[in-house]
């Protein structure tokens, strides 16, 4: 289902992705150009106004992804950051060359303590480069964004002057970053609502919020803009980003079409593609998500206490304001501890092929916290082997696994598995221990499945720990989970690997 803008414009929120920008200048989530374009045609699929392609002035790499995301977007108008500085301007300029729609998105300091302690200068050379730099991207393109950098700690009265300045240069955008993430929402909101209030030449400019994670408010405060009267929201998927991180997207989005009714504002974001783009760019980023982070974490849809998986059951709206399938999610998951009740336990045995009457239940789940005591989380296995059963059908179980890797050695694997009692052997190369583990397996089972996410924790601490692995794989769109813990991390991998794939 998408966000639909109405025909009143005044309704319509821009999103303004900066996942390639902001969200991958933080550290191990650099990307390559190849892998820039697949991210940038899921933001388009995704339903982006603007994506901000990078700093084609801070590296070869970052102008020529720009290039080439340029010649493979169509949709989205495609933003490119500069400073206030001609040089800056002449490269993205340049990089944009190739854009159906382009936006160089320029700016300078706002706060007295960027203007006094980072640039050295004077409020009267602020407002003179402001609109300087502003003039000077309108020279290249007609759809100029100037950012009025800390504008969170900004004297209200000079960020007025200079909103106003850079939009009589020809500012079509004017972006109003809590850049440390300091302001709380009521006072973002106010500093929003003082300027559409107090800039005399507002109604020729859109207002955007660019709000940090700092203090954990970065999505609050870009709603407070948005109710104050801005009209374009900067975000990233996932909520990555410099520190803390950015306003998420998925969160944004999910709160507009959850409160469209109370907030009369709506976007033109694809929510049935938000969690697999969610998953895309925590493969290629190499960035897990954490497991309760709203709306893609992976507990955003699961269910542990007895009380909660008993009013799902009977109504999912009793504890989800969200249908999971309505943003991309397989289904809500029921997931079995000692906290876990009658209903849960009912469901999930149904579910494998056990009915029972409720004085077989009320004896069964007195074996189930037993067993949930000593376990903690209990998977299907563990209920069948209760049951006294095991899994019909082909099953795989690893019979053999020996690893050899080292600094100066290429790692190998050699996996036997059991399947319907015959074991079969492979080996396999790979970059380190987990890769050569799984291809060996591969081998064998012959499935064509992604990795999606692959999770190591340990239980208690120390290096003697138990290893507890998840790893989700897909097929065919499917996501299936995996998990397995040892004392050998690579042992406990290969365990969820096959516990995964036995799932399909």
């Amino acid at each position: 289902m998408n966000c639909q803008p109405t025909s009143k414009m005044n309704n319509k929120v821009f999103i303004f992705d900066t996942t390639l920008r902001d969200g991958e200048q933080v550290p191990g989530c650099q990307l390559n150009t190849v892998e820039k374009i697949e991210v940038a045609l899921a933001l388009e699929a995704l339903g982006v106004d603007v994506l901000e392609a990078g700093f084609p002035i801070s590296s070869p790499v970052d102008f020529k992804s720009v290039v080439e995301i340029s010649k493979n977007i169509s949709g989205p108008t495609i933003c490119a950051l500069t400073r206030a500085v001609a040089a800056d301007i002449d490269c993205a300029a340049e990089a944009l060359k190739f854009a159906k729609r382009g936006r160089i998105h320029t700016g300078i300091g706002a706060s007295d303590i960027h203007i006094k302690n980072k640039l050295k200068t004077t409020r009267e050379n602020i407002l003179e480069k402001a609109a300087w730099a502003t003039k000077y991207a309108r020279n290249y393109v007609d759809d100029v964004e100037f950012f009025c950098e800390d504008a969170g700690r900004a004297d209200l009265e000079f960020l007025a002057k200079m909103v106003e300045t850079v939009i009589a240069a020809g500012a079509t955008v004017v972006n109003i970053p809590d850049t440390t993430g300091y302001c709380l929402p009521e006072q973002y909101g106010a500093k929003i609502a003082y300027l559409m209030n107090n800039v005399p030449n507002i109604d020729k400019a859109i207002l955007s919020a660019h709000c940090h994670n700092d203090l954990g408010m970065a999505t609050a405060n870009s709603m407070a803009a948005l109710q104050n009267g801005a009209r374009q929201v900067e975000v990233t998927m996932n909520g990555i980003g410099e520190r803390a991180g950015n306003t998420s997207l998925e969160e944004v989005a999910m709160i507009l079409k959850s409160h469209e009714a109370n907030l009369h504002l709506q976007c033109d974001i694809n929510i049935k593609k938000i969690y697999p783009t969610s998953r895309l760019i925590t493969r290629l980023m190499r960035m897990p998500v954490q497991p309760n982070k709203a709306i893609v974490g992976r507990n955003a849809f699961s269910h542990s206490s007895g009380i909660h998986q008993d009013g799902v059951l009977k109504n999912r709206e009793n504890y989800e304001i969200i249908d999971p399938h309505d943003v991309g999610v397989p289904e809500s998951l029921i997931v079995l501890t000692a906290r876990s009740g009658r209903a849960a336990l009912k469901h999930r045995l149904e579910k494998i092929g056990f009915e029972m009457d409720q004085a077989q239940l009320d004896e069964t789940y007195k074996k189930f916290l037993d067993v949930a005591d000593q376990k903690k989380e209990i998977y299907d296995e563990d209920l069948l082997e209760m049951m006294g059963q095991s899994r019909e059908g082909k099953i795989y179980e690893i019979d053999y696994l020996e690893v050899h890797c080292g600094k100066r050695h290429q790692a190998t694997a050699t996996v036997a598995l059991l399947k319907n009692g015959v074991r079969t052997v492979e080996i396999a190369d790979g970059c380190g221990p987990v890769d050569a583990t799984l291809k060996a397996i591969d081998k064998i089972v012959k499935e064509p499945v992604r990795l999606e996410e692959y999770l190591v924790q340990a239980i208690t601490g120390g290096s003697d720990d138990t290893g507890k692995v998840h790893i989700q794989v897909s097929k065919d769109g499917v996501f299936y989970y995996g998990f397995g813990n040892d004392t050998d991390v690579i042992y406990a991998t290969a365990k969820a690997y096959v516990d995964a794939l036995n799932k399909l």
